[in-house]
């Protein structure tokens, strides 16, 4: 199944040929394509696994997983014809415009190109440490359990003694967060083309506790609110600054150092490349980085971090609704990545954090929503959606991870947004308010940098305000979205139109239908069968047996319509497969043929049939007529039952459907027409039922 995923993936992207490079970020695949037009962008969503695809400007092509999104990477990184990503060609589809594109590409996002490129570097900077940052929340989590249940001190305040047991453990989250700098330069410099250990080498540098030592004896200077030692090196000051934690140094030095190494790359002959490229790099690098790059980066970082202090100082109130509301567009832009910089910074300067617990009113009115969307996908028997929605509520609710909703089903569904802003201001509110009821100078806070998921609330101060907030902000986006649903009107009855013939055509292929030698001709009791069933059926019958063209009967009186003319798009265009359609003149639907009932939809609306010769027919009485949820309808029959032509399947109350507005045009569909040879149906006229609609050839 794994490998059937991988390869559909590839596929759907044009083949191994188009791919220049593949990397992955927490939950999603990220595509360097040679032609994004080569991109079958339905058939990639399609893909069981698959929760969705951005596409993006440059070539770029995102497919998102979820949680699973490594085992999908190693599967096709495994493939017989991906080697580094690009083989030989293997073709592809053409991409397809869709509401989804439009609303994804929305902005600058996807249409600059090196804006995507600016947003590929913060995600690829972070994302091969996001493991490691969520299992080290998970530490600094238990920590602050043990302390909220008085059985350690509180292990994070100045001065604190931890006994050694305890105090190992608590290095288990400290090895992230203090190293973090020579992770994300090492990322970020590979991002940029340059050598990784190189980047990591330089940053090391500034982490080293001899550089720290360079400024002891010396009396610090506050700038933007951050100690700073200056230290004369040659005559030059020299800015000694504690660089655990810090994530904008890195990030700055590694795309100076990528120009660095494009240029010696084009002055350096190849063949000393290898040993002076490298030499010269960390001889111009280590400089820089340490006399002017890592003190902007320090410096740029705390002006970020003081310029939301002085909001969230100004009115902590504010601050805890604009927070949840920012979030929702900062994070499809990326824009997310400097405030989660900020929030580091936060904890090792003031040695708290006031921004991520407004932040979880976003992730769970995010959560919420999709909770929404997973109880209508399972009210609604939408599976693939069901699959969606648990594995993105699954990766959100224990792991903090948005991006699975977001991109997922959240973008793809205009409705959702509104409904989520809302979940987020509540949350944002009940922060707000409870921050100036209980007196709370910065809000909500937290000692250290954890993902907001319901595993990590005891990491929040106070906790109690926190988890009514977040529990607000999941509860109404929840219930927004049930009560109104995710889909428009027209798009929900397009999914029940396509998923009812779906269940049909699955449920028939349970079906063992008589085979075409076995069948015998048959009449049968006419007396609670349409007036000309039994001559019917003895037509079709000795077609059957004589292996000619099959005859499907009208199943109701009234004026034959052409299938171009239904009022709806998905039978109209011929999605579910040939037929006619029947605008009734009474009220009573019967059986076209002798056959099995594979699905009778208890409202009545559609029934999936398998008649004897194989073929699949799917009968909808009306359109929309689902949403009057079986008023007006009388089903006779159920799965499983055997009927003869003329069977009553169904009555109906016109008065009903013609009250709520509904079309009573009823099309009759051959679901497996591919099966069969041609299909000729009736295309005008007025027919009575078990008279001729539909011809079918044997092929």
């Amino acid at each position: 199944m794994a490998d059937s995923t991988a390869a559909d993936i590839v596929k759907g992207v044009g083949g191994s040929g188009n791919i220049e490079s593949l990397t992955h970020c927490a939950t999603r695949l990220r595509f360097q394509l040679v032609d994004s037009g080569k991109v079958d962008q339905n058939a990639v969503e399609a893909i069981p696994g698959v929760m969705g695809a951005v596409p993006q400007a440059g070539n770029r092509f995102q497919v998102v997983i979820g949680g699973a999104v490594q085992s999908v990477y190693n599967d096709i990184k495994a493939l017989p014809d991906i080697d580094g990503g690009a083989a030989p060609s293997d073709g592809g589809g053409d991409d397809i415009a869709s509401i989804k594109e439009r609303e994804r590409s929305k902005g600058v996002r996807g249409k600059v190109a090196w804006i995507d490129s600016f947003f590929e570097f913060l995600s690829d900077s972070f994302r091969p440490v996001l493991g490691a940052l969520l299992g080290a929340s998970f530490f600094i989590t238990f920590m602050a359990l043990m302390a909220t249940l008085d059985v350690i001190p509180d292990w994070n305040s100045p001065g604190v003694t931890l006994d050694p047991s305890w105090a190992f453990i608590n290095l288990m989250w400290q090895c992230v967060f203090i190293f973090l700098p020579l992770m994300v330069a090492y990322n970020a410099s590979k991002k940029i083309g340059a050598d990784p250990w190189v980047g990591f080498a330089i940053m090391a540098v500034l982490m080293l506790p001899g550089f720290l030592a360079l400024g002891d004896g010396v009396e610090p200077t506050v700038v933007f609110g951050v100690d700073v030692t200056i230290v004369p090196i040659f005559g030059f000051p020299l800015t000694v600054f504690d660089y655990s934690s810090q994530v904008f140094p890195p990030l700055l030095m590694a795309a100076v150092l990528g120009l660095v190494y494009k240029g010696l790359r084009k002055i350096i002959p190849p063949n000393l490349q290898l040993i002076f490229v490298p030499f010269l790099a960390m001889l111009v690098m280590i400089p820089m980085t340490a006399f002017i790059i890592g003190p902007i980066g320090v410096y740029a970082g705390a002006a970020l971090a003081n310029l939301l202090a002085a909001i969230n100082s100004f009115s902590p109130f504010i601050f805890a609704i604009v927070i949840p509301l920012a979030y929702p567009f900062m994070v499809p832009l990326g824009l997310h990545w400097p405030i989660n910089a900020v929030m580091l910074l936060n904890i090792q300067t003031l040695g708290y954090d006031y921004i991520q617990g407004p932040m979880g009113a976003w992730n769970f009115a995010c959560f919420g929503a999709t909770a929404g969307v997973l109880v209508l996908a399972i009210r609604h028997r939408d599976h693939q959606m069901r699959q969606t929605s648990t594995g993105a509520l699954a990766a959100g609710l224990l792991g903090g991870i948005s991006e699975p909703s977001l991109y997922g089903i959240h973008l793809r569904f205009k409705r959702i947004y509104p409904r989520l802003l809302v979940g987020c201001f509540v949350g944002g509110l009940i922060i707000g308010v409870g921050s100036l009821v209980l007196g709370l100078e910065n809000g909500i806070t937290t000692q250290a940098f954890v993902f907001t998921s319901l595993l990590t609330i005891p990491a929040f101060n106070p906790i109690g305000l926190y988890a009514i907030a977040i529990a607000g902000a999941f509860f109404t986006s929840m219930f927004l979205v049930i009560g109104s649903n995710f889909r428009t009107p027209e798009q929900q009855a397009e999914f029940e139109v396509a998923r009812d013939a779906a269940e049909a055509e699955a449920a028939a292929e349970k079906v063992s239908p008589a085979s075409v030698e076995a069948a015998e001709p048959r009449v049968i009791d006419a007396s609670d069968a349409a007036p000309a069933a039994a001559v019917a059926t003895v037509a079709t019958a000795t077609a059957v047996a004589e292996r000619i063209a099959l005859d499907i009967a009208a199943p109701l009186a009234g004026r034959v319509v052409p299938l171009s003319e239904v009022p709806d798009p998905v039978f109209a265009g011929g999605v579910m497969g040939p037929g006619a359609a029947i605008e009734p003149s009474g009220d009573t639907v019967y059986s076209p043929g002798a056959g099995t009932v594979a699905a009778a939809q208890p409202t009545g609306h559609a029934f999936g049939l398998v008649l004897d010769g194989g073929l699949e027919v799917l009968i909808h009485v009306g359109i929309d007529t689902v949403n009057l949820k079986g008023e007006g309808f009388d089903v006779k029959v159920k799965n499983g039952d055997r009927i003869e032509l003329g069977t009553p399947l169904v009555t109906f109350d016109r008065s009903v459907i013609e009250k709520a507005g509904y079309p009573m045009v009823t099309p009759v569909i051959v679901l497996n027409a591919d099966d069969f040879g041609e299909v000729v149906p009736v295309t005008e006229g007025t027919v009575e039922p078990g008279a001729s609609l539909i011809t079918v050839d044997p092929k």
